[in-house]
């Protein structure tokens, strides 16, 4: 089985050998999660680094009047918490949707491998970067994009980054989102989201069925997202890509 979170920083950055080694020694002790378990609780004190190598999870808070609100989706590759351990408590809650098998890095051998593997480092920084870049386009989806644009950029974002660690092979990706966790990523409806995912099936931008997604043209999604194409280009792997399949 590859090591998903290798293959996610050598896309940001060409890694030593070196490093791959002390990455891979890192993460060669994951936990299994799963669905609905917890890897960190809102107020927790902060623990490790997590990086996931099988299975998604998401990143959530909950609202006093007990709705949730998903901040972030996470899937093999993805870490978090680098420097969550600042904090005295943490301010937001991680739990796995799917069985998932998760590395728990401890922040010292973290920050040891990062001084002395530099090339991680840069992966991590720029990782780190686009996923804040992520974070304000979440933000302009929740104020000001419509329903179809919104649903489109997230559906497009999962699929690049899919793209990036090596999970479509065929053209296909494992999809496990329920139209819940859509709608508490969007800030919508359940049933809002299953019309907007009708109208993206019947327009030919999607095809989702049985948990797993096929776009059969990555630019009808860019297109319907309103996201332009350098924004795209900025998240794919360093290779060519065509126009049509990006």
């Amino acid at each position: 089985m590859p090591n998903r979170f290798v293959k996610k920083l050598q896309g940001f950055s060409p890694l030593t050998d070196a490093a791959i080694r002390a990455v891979v020694k890192a993460t060669a002790m994951p936990q299994d999660f799963g669905p609905r378990q917890h890897l960190i609780r809102e107020g927790d004190t902060p623990g490790p680094v997590f990086a996931m190598l099988e299975g998604w999870a998401i990143r959530y808070k909950v609202l006093p009047g007990g709705s949730r609100q998903i901040m972030a989706i996470l899937m093999p590759g993805d870490s978090c918490d680098l420097h969550m351990g600042m904090l005295e408590e943490m301010d937001h809650s991680i739990e796995a949707v799917t069985q998932s098998v998760v590395a728990t890095i401890p922040r010292d051998v973290m920050d040891q491998i990062m001084a002395g593997h530099p090339t991680v480092a840069r992966a991590m920084y720029v990782a780190q970067l686009i996923d804040e870049d992520t974070s304000r386009a979440w933000i302009v989806s929740m104020g000001r994009r419509n329903s179809i644009e919104s649903t489109s950029h997230l559906l497009l974002e999962l699929y690049i980054r899919a793209i990036r660690v090596g999970l479509i092979p065929s053209g296909v990706m494992e999809f496990p989102l329920t139209q819940a966790v859509i709608a508490n990523a969007l800030g919508a409806t359940t049933v809002h989201i299953n019309r907007v995912l009708q109208t993206l099936r019947h327009s030919g931008a999607i095809e989702l069925r049985r948990g797993h997604l096929r776009i059969p043209d990555p630019a009808i999604l860019v297109r319907l997202s309103g996201l332009n194409e350098s924004y795209v280009q900025r998240r794919l792997p360093p290779q060519p890509f065509s126009r049509t399949n990006l």
